[in-house]
């Protein structure tokens, strides 16, 4: 007994006879459910850590009583650890397969979820609220201007923070420039086919955009001059 309580669950000789003999029995039964419990223990810690096998549970004891509820308590310990584990993994794999509409479940059944779990689900919700809204205002320009030819549009940064705001306001300076470059272009052109001769592309530009400013202001120039010769 000195031994069991000092962490030895090492059994009994069954060598004794009458109630000794029962003592001895009841005493290794103890023991042998206490080596079943620590085993199941260990095996279900070294699948987690070793394997990351995360489905892993202790199996049923072989007794009853105390010790299936032993069992059952580790079990659902476990459960409620790896459960919020497992749907922010879910929704993880759902946003890098470009699925945006996954959200982790704040509760557990009837039961929300608290402290540092309840924290790591909403980290997750909230980092894919701001991808959802960056990918949808950027989407939202990018279709205005590409493909229904709407310029001037902007996307909204409320609600955005860090690199999601950094990109989403590059994309705003993106659109504002274009939208400003080829307005001014348009602005010459219908002067021009209105007979007005006097107007010339201002507009900051580069690249591609800067040759055809200089295209249109050449053109500008050529034709004001042949109407003087005229």
């Amino acid at each position: 007994m000195t031994a069991a309580r000092d962490g030895d669950f090492r059994r009994l000789p069954e060598t004794a006879e009458g109630v000794v003999a029962e003592l001895t029995a009841v005493f290794n039964q103890i023991m042998d459910r206490s080596t079943h419990f620590n085993g199941e223990v260990q095996r279900v810690k070294r699948e987690l850590v070793r394997h990351g096998r995360l489905d892993e549970r202790l199996s049923a004891s072989p007794g009853q009583g105390d010790w299936t509820t032993r069992v059952n308590d580790v079990n659902h310990l476990l459960d409620a650890l790896v459960a919020p584990a497992a749907n922010a993994t879910r929704v993880l794999d759902a946003v890098a397969g470009g699925d945006l509409t996954q959200r982790v479940d704040l509760h557990d059944g009837s039961r929300q979820l608290r402290g540092d779990l309840r924290r790591l689900g909403r980290a997750v919700n909230k980092m894919v609220d701001q991808l959802s809204l960056f990918t949808g205002e950027v989407t939202r320009v990018a279709r205005e201007v590409g493909t229904e030819g709407r310029l001037g549009g902007r996307a909204k940064v409320q609600g955005l923070s860090g690199s999601w705001r950094d990109v989403t306001e590059a994309v705003n300076t993106m659109a504002s420039r274009l939208t400003a470059q080829v307005r001014d272009i348009a602005l010459v052109t219908t002067a021009v086919a209105r007979g007005d001769l006097t107007r010339t592309v201002t507009v900051e530009a580069t690249g591609e955009l800067l040759e055809l400013k200089l295209t249109v202001n050449t053109m500008v120039d050529q034709l004001s001059a042949f109407a003087d010769e005229v």
